[in-house]
């Protein structure tokens, strides 16, 4: 489930309540609002060089938790913002500043509408599994 809030600053100001009963459904809820065009120059955005701010909400062990950096998500909302006409692509998405993060998401569009993702990463865990 996604939310469009008017603003990157209201996606920023979420405070959610993070106990095992704010989500008895173990819903994954996301929210998602624009930056503003222009930041002013003392504006304290973390985020004024792209133009949506994204966080992302998943059930863990009976509890909400945040997911930093979310590539499928931000697929999901590239299609749903391009589609209904909230966002034109290529586009910026930051994700994490609510945690301490600092990601970006780079959103495209081909010529036959295929919305595509990218971004830098990290590596955590490599390994091998035989089947």
């Amino acid at each position: 489930m996604a939310v469009l809030l008017r603003s990157a600053a209201d996606v920023l100001d979420l405070r959610p309540d993070t106990s095992a009963a704010a989500n008895p459904r173990g819903l994954f809820i996301s929210v998602v609002g624009p930056h503003l065009p222009e930041p002013a120059p003392d504006s304290a955005d973390p985020a004024g060089d792209c133009d949506f701010e994204v966080r992302a909400f998943f059930p863990l062990r009976g509890a909400l938790a945040e997911d930093p950096v979310t590539g499928s998500l931000n697929t999901s909302l590239g299609q749903w913002l391009t589609a209904a006409g909230h966002a034109t692509a290529p586009y910026t998405a930051s994700q994490g500043a609510a945690l301490g993060r600092d990601g970006r998401i780079y959103i495209d569009q081909d010529p036959e509408g295929t919305i595509w993702v990218g971004g830098e990463v990290v590596t955590c865990v490599r390994g091998t599994v035989e089947i």
